[in-house]
């Protein structure tokens, strides 16, 4: 068993509890063409975060880069409440796996994610908000007058029929990206960070900070101080590129990083790999981690068996695999070096299936 030390359950919300991208249904919903926006703006965050590496820029800035335009449509903090609140869908077995959870060990919630939406979430499936990171937001507070609201509008317009930036497979830098993408890049950096920036309306970009790379990687290190336990003792699972740097801090710490339906950024970073509709596995591994820790969780996915989770799980998880899986179980794998390409292919695809193609093609 885990001879006194005091393990800690970390996890996403966006991918691993529920199939929301709450900031895309957003604007979806209340830009014209919203859709579009939030994908190519996805992708800059993408460029910005993992090519370029702007200084002081991280994964998940995406959350900030939007707010001017659903603030020129009107969008207020009661409204992304309320559609918040209508739009909760959760991964299949995730309410109950968040009641399993937080019933063994000390579990937390970091997420990009507006407060508005996991205070909704965490309504939703009883779970303690104050056990909740995530990006602060106020979006009242900014006023727009009638000039910026055009200016954005006119921005908008001109997004939305931007073609969509191509990451080329193994890019370092700019110079390996297309002709066009550059100049859509170029272009990008000059509407964000010249002209959106002296307006008003840019105080939102310098203000609000959302919790994704290095923030989440933060939170899990004020997580593990104020419990008292180091970062080998928390399980971390994640889905995307927001979550690189977790992954990165606990896997270097020897505690496990666990990629439940991740995209390319999410295996490339993590130890294991879980492809599953729904939390059960989730469980399963938090259950043996709380137990047995790391090790435990690695021989387990090694022999990964009806017969292995019988010796390793406690009765009522052993219920639901047989009730969920008579036969076969879920994909889950220790990443290496020969399966990480596989894994990352299958893994993006299998993403998509869940949460569907525009949420699933998402960084």
């Amino acid at each position: 068993m885990n001879g006194g030390n005091k393990r800690i359950f970390v996890t996403d919300c966006e991918g691993p509890i529920s199939k929301n991208d709450n900031a895309y249904e957003l604007t979806e919903h209340f830009v014209p063409n919203g859709d579009v926006l939030f994908a190519l703006i996805s992708k800059y965050d993408d460029v910005q975060a993992d090519i370029v590496k702007r200084k002081g820029y991280k994964a998940g800035d995406t959350l900030r880069l939007i707010l001017p335009f659903l603030r020129a449509y009107e969008v207020t903090n009661k409204k992304i409440k309320e559609f918040s609140a209508e739009h909760i869908l959760l991964v299949p077995s995730a309410k109950d796996t968040l009641q399993f959870v937080k019933n063994i060990m000390p579990s937390f919630i970091v997420s990009t994610s507006y407060e508005q939406y996991m205070q909704a979430l965490c309504n939703f499936t009883d779970f303690p908000l104050e056990n909740v990171y995530c990006t602060k937001l106020n979006i009242d507070k900014y006023q727009l007058g009638e000039t910026e609201k055009e200016k954005l509008e006119q921005l908008k317009e001109e997004i939305v029929v931007m073609q969509m930036i191509e990451i080329p497979e193994n890019a370092t830098s700019l110079n390996d990206f297309s002709a066009r993408d550059k100049k859509t890049v170029k272009r990008l950096d000059e509407i964000f960070w010249k002209e959106i920036s002296q307006m008003k309306c840019g105080k939102m970009l310098k203000e609000v900070n959302p919790v994704g790379g290095f923030e989440k990687a933060k939170a899990i290190q004020e997580i593990a101080a104020k419990e008292g336990a180091k970062i080998s003792d928390v399980i971390y699972v994640g889905d995307s590129i927001t979550d690189v740097q977790s992954f990165r801090l606990v896997r270097e710490n020897e505690g496990l990083a666990v990629s439940f339906n991740g995209n390319n950024y999410a295996v490339r970073e993590a130890e294991i790999a879980v492809l599953s509709k729904n939390t059960i596995v989730t469980s399963v591994l938090a259950e043996v981690f709380s137990h047995y820790g790391r090790k435990g969780v690695l021989e387990l996915v090694r022999e990964w068996s009806h017969s292995t989770l019988k010796k390793y799980c406690s009765p009522i998880l052993q219920r639901k695999i047989s009730q969920h899986y008579p036969e076969t179980l879920p994909k889950v794998e220790i990443i290496t070096s020969d399966n990480k390409e596989r894994l990352m292919k299958e893994s993006t695809a299998f993403r998509k299936t869940v949460r569907g193609e525009a949420v699933g093609g998402l960084g």
